[in-house]
């Protein structure tokens, strides 16, 4: 008999290669297991960081990158090459595709972040629609117009925190029921609809706080 497993997984995590972020993987590594999050995917922006510094014994990696395409932000899991920024979206997807990866719409309704259209979205062949992210305002309201788009076009919903600081990460999460923790598997069983998503955003105030951290983390560090 398969043993189901029921995982808690954060999709979307900013590591310190993307431009806006000093979240090292071993301090997510840690924090994750703090709060019972099984796992998470790496997606900085516009960077893929190599496998061998994604493996980790102790909780499941997703390789993963955050694309900056023309009208959206998409997220490529299990790619194994760099997909360039600054394309049309279904360029950008048939791209993800060609490496046998999984391309999904990142925040959608997120305000001055996406400008997609419905018909340039129903062209582009999703896999999964982002229906939760904690790290963009209005998240109840973005969560409810993810739904229905995800529902309309009969795709799988995921989420992810969109972290840019520690205290974020999981904030919002998947759970994935898979028979296994391997990125492949999962991504099948996400495909497959076998999705649960969760989660809450976080407040102005703790985006006005990591913000001016950063900032002066970057003030220090240029010293």
């Amino acid at each position: 008999m398969v043993r189901i497993l029921r995982l808690r997984l954060d999709l979307h995590v900013h590591t310190s290669n993307s431009y806006d972020c000093r979240l090292r993987i071993k301090d997510i590594i840690r924090f994750c297991k703090s709060i019972g999050i099984d796992g998470f995917a790496i997606t900085d922006h516009d960077k893929l960081i190599s496998r061998i510094e994604v493996k980790s014994e102790e909780i499941t990696i997703l390789p993963g990158m955050e694309v900056t395409a023309k009208g959206a932000h998409i997220l490529a899991f299990n790619v194994y090459e760099t997909i360039p920024p600054n394309l049309s979206v279904k360029e950008t997807v048939e791209l993800i595709h060609l490496q046998g990866g999984f391309a999904a719409l990142a925040h959608p309704f997120s305000m001055f972040r996406s400008s997609l259209k419905e018909s340039e979205f129903s062209k582009a062949r999703f896999d999964a629609v982002e229906i939760a992210n904690a790290s963009h305002f209005l998240y109840d309201w973005n969560f409810k117009r993810g739904s229905s788009l995800a529902d309309r076009f009969k795709l799988p919903r995921i989420g992810g925190s969109d972290a840019h600081f520690l205290e974020a990460v999981g904030r919002a999460f998947t759970i994935v029921e898979t028979d296994s923790v391997e990125a492949e598997d999962i991504l099948k069983a996400i495909k497959k609809g076998n999705t649960l998503v969760h989660g809450r955003g976080i407040t102005i105030l703790e985006k006005i706080f990591s913000k001016l951290k950063f900032e002066l983390d970057s003030l220090h560090n240029s010293i």
